[in-house]
């Protein structure tokens, strides 16, 4: 009789382990499968190339140069 209880127990926690398991792939399948396919992300810094551009000042001759006056200077 011992043998037949001990059996029972037995088999109905193998049952309860492996049920477990199983719902336990079935309510992560989705997520095991995202982790499985998931790519990491570069460890390399992106290099940005920029290139700035900006308009040389055109010389004019119309605009004359003032000299400071002398008095400013020895002030």
């Amino acid at each position: 009789m011992f043998t037949l209880v001990a059996a029972t127990v037995f088999f109905a926690a193998f049952l309860l382990a492996a049920g477990t398991i199983l719902g336990m792939f079935a309510l992560y399948r989705d997520k095991m499968i995202a982790a499985l396919l998931f790519e990491p992300i570069p460890q390399e810094a992106p290099v940005y190339r920029l290139r700035i551009s900006r308009r040389r000042a055109e010389p004019r001759s119309t605009v004359s140069v003032r000299p400071i006056a002398a008095g400013i200077l020895t002030a």
